[in-house]
Formats: C-alpha cells, sequence, structure tokens
C-alpha cells in the first residue's frame, strides 16, 4: 500500500486570478477539497484547495500559494496526491486503484497471468492492464476477477478463453 494516492491533476489555468481547472479523480470529484493538503508528486509542495465553480469537464479551484494566471499555467499536468490515511475506508468489495496496481494476477489454477499495470476507466467500468507471460487487458468484474487478496497482494482472474485455445480446433 502507498503513503501517498494520486486524487486529481492541474489542467491548467483558469481566469487571470491564479484559478486552475483541476481534474478530480475521485468517485465525487468535489471530495479532493475535503482530504486536507494536496501534495505534488514528490512531496516537494502542498497546497490547500478551494473549490470556486464548475468548469466544463474540471472543477475551478483556487491553490494556495497560487496568486497569478502565470503561476497557475506553470502547475499544468501536475499530479495532486494526499496522504493515505486521509482517505476514507472502502467497503470490502471495492478498492483503491493504487492499491491494485503491482498486485500478481493468477488464474483460478494458481497460474501466473502477470501483474497489474494500470487501470483505465473508459466509462464502462474499469479495465486491469495485466503485463507479464500472458499479459491482457481484463474487465474488472466479480466474474473475471473474483478474487482480491490484499493482504496475499494478488488477485486471482477467471479470464475468457483466448483464440489461441480455439486456433487448434479449426479445420
Amino acid at each position: 500500500m502507498t503513503e501517498r494516492v494520486c486524487v486529481g491533476a492541474i489542467a491548467g489555468a483558469f481566469g487571470v486570478q491564479g484559478e486552475v481547472r483541476l481534474k478530480s479523480f475521485c468517485a465525487e470529484p468535489a471530495d479532493i477539497a475535503t482530504y486536507g493538503p494536496l501534495w505534488t508528486e514528490n512531496g516537494g509542495r502542498s497546497f490547500t484547495v478551494r473549490l470556486t465553480r464548475p468548469v466544463a469537464g474540471a472543477l475551478g479551484a483556487t491553490l494556495s500559494g497560487v496568486a497569478t494566471r502565470e503561476e497557475a499555467e506553470a502547475l499544468k499536468g501536475v499530479t495532486l496526491w494526499v496522504d493515505r490515511a486521509a482517505l476514507p475506508s472502502l467497503p470490502d468489495d471495492e478498492f483503491y486503484h493504487a492499491d491494485l496496481i503491482g498486485l500478481d494476477v493468477v488464474d483460478t489454477g494458481g497460474k501466473l497471468l502477470g501483474r497489474v499495470r494500470a487501470i483505465y476507466d473508459h466509462g464502462a467500468g474499469d479495465i486491469l492492464e495485466i503485463t507479464g507471460p500472458h499479459g491482457m487487458m481484463l474487465p474488472f468484474t466479480r466474474a473475471f476477477v473474483p478474487t482480491v487478496d490484499l493482504a496475499a497482494r494478488r488477485i486471482v482472474a477467471d479470464p475468457p478463453e483466448s483464440d489461441e485455445a480455439s486456433e487448434g480446433e479449426e479445420g
């Protein structure tokens, strides 16, 4: 488990008074302002966030220590991280993406399929990117991922049949 979790990114300046366009990665976008100070990825700088207004695809926000458009624009692309202890506990069947990245993935027979490299959400649900001997993209649903064991640092997956298995059956 990581000490900090990425909860957002600065998409650029908004307005002329140092406001930023803030992209929230939280399930409830406004929650990004409730976790206390947010840190840059290297931990070199922290910000207190105050949301100002909704912006197309993002949130308008002011950050402590950012007073001009130029200062806001200089932060474009910076990711924002929160101390893990500030995040709420999740129910048993929900997970923070940061907890899943790096877990080994085995099939239901125990064969290593690979390791979770990333998690994507393109609107239809989360997809696990698994790299390794049997790399694949796998929907993160109970049907394909029946078990997540954070204590053992592994995921049990039941991937669909591959095309390789059916190639030998063609005539």
